[in-house]
């Protein structure tokens, strides 16, 4: 009987490399500077500091200075970050870099980067009143624009709390003053037991204030030597400042413990506005900040706005 046929390893001649088109260098029909050129949207994974990695929308430019050259080169500005972002610390300083990094693999077509982070942080926030505790997300965008060591970094977080309308409880408070006059007004003398169950009924709330979830967009420039960016840090000053930052774990002694609150802080969009600038202007790190708040109204069927700056305009707006 024969064998099996004797195998031998073949060797395969080395291919020549394959050619590929390339219309990159094709004439153009118009020939510009553009001030951005990249991607927007990029789902990657980005290391905070602390060590906590987190998924995050990212969005990268690369201005393109040769007026002659028909596009950048785009895969090199997403491979890169990918790279960095889930390798590296993304502190202020090597967000800095990463402009110059950016700018440098384009290969003298480009002078400038703009590079923006969006992420959701969680924070564990404490009940007001029962003991428990629950997760909140404030969404951040860390951005930085520039030619590398000379660019900008800044944080925005939102934060969402209550806003109880003043002028909605003063008249409130005198629909409920009418309410006890035409109860008690020929009552001598009165019985405390009598007001207090008054009170306590329907009959003694003739009408509640205006109240609606708002919203508050705080942006910050970062110092030249700020190390880092503190969002919890920052959160804590302007829920502090507002007094009524939404909710989490809530049960009853939470909601009344709220509605407390909120009786204590009334205000309209301008005092929000107000009360968050002030608690920026004397956190440490700051260089300039812009507050954006907004009041979801439900009374009217528009929202109620305010916006600050750490620095105004020299002159009014035409």
């Amino acid at each position: 009987m024969r064998g099996p046929a004797a195998t031998t390893d073949a060797v395969t001649p080395a291919q020549p490399a394959r050619s590929m088109p390339d219309v990159a260098g094709d004439a153009l029909p118009q020939a510009r500077a553009l001030d951005g050129v990249g991607m927007a949207g990029i789902a990657l994974p980005v290391r905070l500091p602390g060590g906590l990695v987190v998924p995050a929308s990212v969005d990268v430019e690369v201005d393109l200075a040769d007026a002659g050259a028909r596009g950048i080169h785009m895969s090199r500005l997403y491979l890169h970050l990918q790279h960095a972002l889930a390798g590296d610390v993304l502190a202020p300083a090597r967000m800095r870099g990463l402009l110059g990094e950016l700018v440098a693999s384009q290969q003298g077509l480009s002078t400038r980067a703009r590079l923006v982070v969006r992420y959701d942080h969680l924070l564990l926030r404490p009940a007001l009143a029962s003991g428990h505790s629950g997760w909140k997300r404030y969404p951040v965008v860390m951005s930085a624009e520039g030619t590398g060591r000379d660019g900008t970094v800044s944080v925005s977080v939102g934060i969402d709390y209550s806003s109880t309308c003043p002028a909605s409880a003063a008249l409130s408070r005198q629909l409920n003053a009418e309410g006890f006059t035409q109860a008690f007004g020929s009552a001598t003398p009165l019985s405390t037991g009598a007001v207090a169950q008054w009170l306590a009924s329907p009959a003694g709330l003739a009408a509640t204030p205006h109240a609606q979830r708002s919203r508050c967009d705080a942006t910050v420039v970062l110092a030249d030597d700020a190390g880092d960016w503190p969002v919890e840090a920052w959160v804590d000053a302007i829920e502090s400042a507002l007094g009524t930052p939404v909710q989490a774990a809530v049960k009853r002694e939470d909601e009344q413990a709220f509605a407390r609150l909120n009786a204590e802080n009334l205000m309209f969009c301008e005092d929000a506005a107000r009360r968050v600038a002030d608690a920026l202007a004397g956190l440490p790190g700051v260089a300039r900040f812009e507050v954006a708040v907004a009041h979801f109204e439900s009374l009217h069927a528009h929202d109620a706005v305010a916006r600050v700056a750490s620095h105004a305009p020299s002159t009014p707006a035409p």
